[in-house]
Order: C-alpha cells, then structure tokens, then sequence
C-alpha cells in the first residue's frame, strides 16, 4: 500500500506562505504544513490552521537563521546580538556538540518551541527541523527525549532514494546525498529505537526550492511501497522577507494546485493524508 504525505515547511514564516498553504490545502494536493511557531506570521498560520481541519499541522523546529520562542538572554550561545539565531550552521552545530553549556541552552529552546506549539492547541502531527538540523546528533537526541513529552509520535528523516528521482525525471542526475544520508540513516535507527517513527522515504531534498509540477507529478508516479512524504516550499509570492535566494516559491504552491498533480494522486490509488492518519498502522516498507 502506498500512503502519501505532501508537506509545506515554513508555515508562520510570511503571509505569502500561509496564503499558499491554504489555498494548497483547499484547492490541491497538500495534505500537512510544519509550523515557525516563532515566525514572523505564526499567529495567522494558527488562525488559518484551527478553520482547516483536516490539514496535519506539526512543528518545524528552527535554530538557525530565524527568531527564537526563548527570551535571547537565556540562550545567548545560540543567537547573535540582535537576538536572531546564528547562520553560522557548521560553527553552531560544534558548538552544541562540544560546548555542555551550549547543549543545555539548546534543549531550552527546543522545550520553549514544544510549549509554544502545544500553547496554540493544535494536535501535533509531526516534527522536522529547519535545514534539516535534526540530524545533528545531539539535536536528534534532544528531540527524542523532549518531543515525546509534547506528543511527538513522528519525526521527518529526509532518506530520499535515488532511483525514484531518476525515474521520475530520467534526464535528471540529482547528486548524491554523500553528507545527509550517513547521518539521516544512524538518526533513523536511534528514533525508531526509541519509538519514534519515521518515514519510509522522504522526497524534497535534492528539488527543494525547485519542485516543480512535472517534478511532483513524476514523484508521485514513481513513489515506492510504504509512507512516503514530499515536502515543499510553497509561497503566494516570488519572494518575502527572509526567503532563501534562488527558491522557487510560487512555482512551488503551482506545483500543489496542478490539474496534472491533482490527476496523478487520483490516478494512483494513493492513500493520502497526514502523519496522523497513518499512526499505528503497518507499512514499513520493507
């Protein structure tokens, strides 16, 4: 059986974001958005999430280049004098892994975006963390232990098989995945010792920024046995403040409305939905 998860990252960022990932909900193929709970427009996000019910909100974890939900002072090792996280990924993520001190402030701002999200009321459907910062191995461990105590049932590990890009884009060579998928493989098996689930298989990583409709389409054409989910970076507009350059946010939210996407989820006998849906079922892959 082939179950489908299509996620929008950065819900709460801007309005343009939020604005996509309604209109994506109610007239495409998105099935899931992972909430900035301390985004610039988290409140909008949550307001929009509580009129959209069947939409599976979870939490995007941020601590890199964006706000925190602690009060800076208590985390002065991970932000920069302005109060903004650092951008500095491979620095901070030594720091966190060498300096106790700057591990602790870490698990205090995890546990602050755990209350702030349980603060909204909305049930927690998954968690990833922005730029993939979840593979790191004491934030995974961190996340591990914390998540749970918040409901945390499921955690995304971006292990994207290559043959299904290929497949479905065969003039493709996407590259190989030779820095995340040693660590996302170790992080898979440590959360599922723990009870943490995972997904089978996570597309997004390779096209992000860049998944296009014909892109979308072919993944979902192509898409293995097992719980697979496509993340995206939808937005209502060319850009906002804070986007990453180069993203194509607008063909992104295009990609999720797609009268060829929309054909290719009916066509394919797919069992869609959030991660909650699926809680409890069997369906590894393998």
């Amino acid at each position: 059986m082939k179950r489908l998860i299509i996620t929008a990252d950065d819900f709460g960022a801007d309005l343009a974001v939020n604005e996509a990932v309604e209109r994506a909900h109610r007239d495409g193929v998105l099935t899931a958005a992972s909430l900035m709970v301390a985004g610039p427009a988290a409140a909008d996000a949550v307001r929009r999430a509580r009129r959209l019910p069947n939409l599976r909100v979870g939490l995007h974890l941020v601590l890199v280049e964006g706000r925190p939900a602690s009060d800076p002072a208590l985390i002065p090792d991970l932000v920069t004098a302005a109060g903004e996280f650092r951008t500095d990924l491979a620095a901070l993520g030594a720091d966190i892994f060498f300096r106790p001190r700057v591990g602790r402030q870490a698990a205090a701002e995890i546990t602050a975006q755990f209350e702030a999200f349980a603060a909204t009321g909305l049930p927690l459907d998954h968690v990833n963390a922005h730029k993939h910062f979840h593979l790191h191995p004491t934030i995974a461990d961190l996340i591990a232990r914390i998540g749970p105590r918040y409901g945390m049932r499921t955690l995304r590990v971006p292990a994207e098989p290559r043959r299904v890009l290929q497949a479905a884009e065969p003039a493709s060579r996407p590259p190989a995945a030779w820095v995340t998928a040693p660590w996302a493989w170790a992080v898979r098996r440590r959360l599922r010792r723990a009870g943490v689930d995972t997904p089978d298989q996570v597309f997004g990583l390779s096209w992000s920024g860049a998944m296009t409709a014909a892109r979308l389409a072919g993944l979902i054409n192509h898409l293995p046995p097992g719980l697979s989910e496509i993340y995206l970076h939808p937005a209502d507009a060319e850009t906002y403040p804070g986007a990453a350059p180069g993203y194509g946010y607008r063909a992104e939210f295009e990609a999720l409305v797609a009268p060829e996407v929309v054909a290719a989820v009916r066509a394919g006998g797919l069992s869609l939905g959030g991660f909650a849906d699926f809680a409890g079922e069997e369906r590894r892959a393998s």
